[in-house]
């Protein structure tokens, strides 16, 4: 696997995740949520998956990087820059999720 293909499979990834959490009402997609107080998944909740996957896409990320050579040090910035972009990528799902008008 190349490197432009590595940066591009981590970019989907990162698009995909960043919205998987508003797209359903699993908990991480695979988990149902059985209660009868709950019409929906939380917001925090949604949070909570959010920042998994972020960290789950790092990880990927990392791992990819690793395998075609030398992984760099990071410091906060990288991490405070990529965190405020994943929750960029979120802003679709939100929108979906929260602000979209019901037409019935």
């Amino acid at each position: 696997m190349d490197a432009a293909f590595s940066g591009w499979l981590v970019i989907l990834m990162a698009v995909a995740a960043a919205n998987l959490p508003f797209m359903n009402e699993r908990l991480f997609a695979f988990i149902p949520l059985h209660s009868a107080a709950l019409s929906g998944k939380p917001l925090w909740i949604r949070l909570i998956e959010l920042f998994v996957f972020y960290l789950l896409t790092g990880c990927v990320a990392y791992l990819l990087e690793a395998r075609i050579g030398n992984a760099f040090v990071q410091g906060w910035e990288f991490y405070a820059v990529t965190a405020c972009l994943f929750i960029v990528l979120a802003y679709p799902g939100f929108v979906f999720r929260y602000l979209r008008k019901d037409r019935h």
